[in-house]
């Protein structure tokens, strides 16, 4: 079960261009193309003639037509025509609510009708010229709760990424993990450290000392449906922390859209926005290619964690008091999903000729 009603990233801007492309979000397989004034449409990946995925079709004069037989969808869902066939009968697909902004495409699922643009998360980085912003994306094989497990506690840095980012400091600060509504903000500080070997580069991309002690902060924020954003960074040591002034810090934001496929695996969107020499695309690079190779070694845990819980499925996982952020997370996933799915009920009791997608 996935929530529904609610924004997810789809796919980043560039990667809907002249062909449509197939992906399956929550389960369901939906076809994205460029239409009319090269506006972003997308409606299931399902030709109702033979069942062909439209998304191995072409786009012609802003319609979708489907490669099979020739079959012609509009932008609502609609069939518009098919060489030599009578087809104005022919059910409608459902078509989704979608936003191109950020430099990604969004996608609610749910009722189009709630869909509303303010939902969006807030991204203060995002089209700011003192922010730069660089990341990828990976198609990871394990449930995309287990991905939300992961970013909101970061003890695994000390183990997992003990070249990059880890240190033995982070197991001795313990976090601290508070709940706001639908977000849930978990906190970690280490005081007089020295910088991991990931923020020792971020200090000489700053030009900032990098052998000096240090104090280092990391803030995970999860929002609903499922994203996490960190705040994250390092400053020379008794100049105020996180609070300290930017000629003193490196800082930066660990952008996390998660967007479920299956319920086993996932679209993994990552990036990092920082506001410190915005114009080096040289820096922008090199931090981008640290974050893929920091999140690479993730990847191959978190498939390995979703082959053994699915081989042991008759035990239960242990929670320590560093799980709270997770425990949070998954909490507020399941009241949304159970307050959707009892949403649906309601309706198909009111209107039981209704189909509730």
């Amino acid at each position: 079960m996935f929530i529904k009603n609610a924004w997810y990233v789809a796919c980043r801007s560039e990667d809907i261009a002249e062909k449509p492309l197939g992906r399956t979000i929550c389960n369901e397989k939906i076809v994205f193309y460029r239409g009319h004034e090269n506006k972003v449409v997308a409606v299931e990946d399902f030709c109702p003639h033979r069942g062909a995925p439209l998304s191995l079709g072409y786009v012609e004069n802003g319609h979708l037509v489907c490669g099979y037989h020739g079959l012609v969808m509009g932008c609502d869902g609609k069939v518009v025509s098919m060489p030599a066939q009578r087809v104005q009968g022919f059910p409608c697909n459902k078509a989704y609510a979608v936003i191109e902004k950020f430099g990604f495409i969004w996608i609610w699922l749910g009722d189009i009708s709630l869909a509303d643009e303010t939902k969006l998360p807030y991204l203060e980085w995002a089209d700011h010229p003192e922010w730069s912003y660089g990341g990828g994306l990976f198609h990871i094989q394990c449930d995309y709760r287990l991905m939300i497990d992961n970013l909101m506690d970061l003890t695994h840095e000390t183990y997992v990424h003990s070249s990059s980012i880890g240190q033995k400091e982070i197991d001795e600060s313990l976090p601290v993990t508070h709940v706001d509504g639908d977000h849930v903000i978990t906190e970690r500080y280490m005081e007089n450290v020295i910088a991991p070997p990931f923020w020792q580069m971020a200090l000489r991309g700053h030009h900032l000392a990098d052998d000096i002690p240090v104090d280092r902060w990391q803030r995970c924020h999860f929002y609903a449906p499922s994203h996490v954003h960190i705040e994250v960074g390092v400053a020379h040591a008794g100049h105020g922390g996180y609070h300290a002034t930017k000629d003193k810090k490196v800082a930066a934001i660990v952008v996390d859209f998660i967007t479920p496929e299956t319920e086993t695996s996932h679209w993994y969107f990552w990036g990092m926005a920082r506001n410190f020499q915005a114009d080096n695309a040289e820096l922008t690079e090199q931090i981008r290619q640290g974050q893929g190779k920091i999140f690479t070694e993730d990847l191959e845990m978190l498939e390995q964690q979703q082959q053994n819980i699915l081989r042991n499925a008759h035990r239960k996982l242990l929670m320590l008091n560093i799980d709270a952020g997770g425990v949070q997370s998954r909490k507020i996933i399941e009241r949304l999903i159970a307050a959707e799915t009892q949403q649906n009920e309601n309706t198909i009791r009111q209107f039981p000729n209704i189909h509730v997608i």
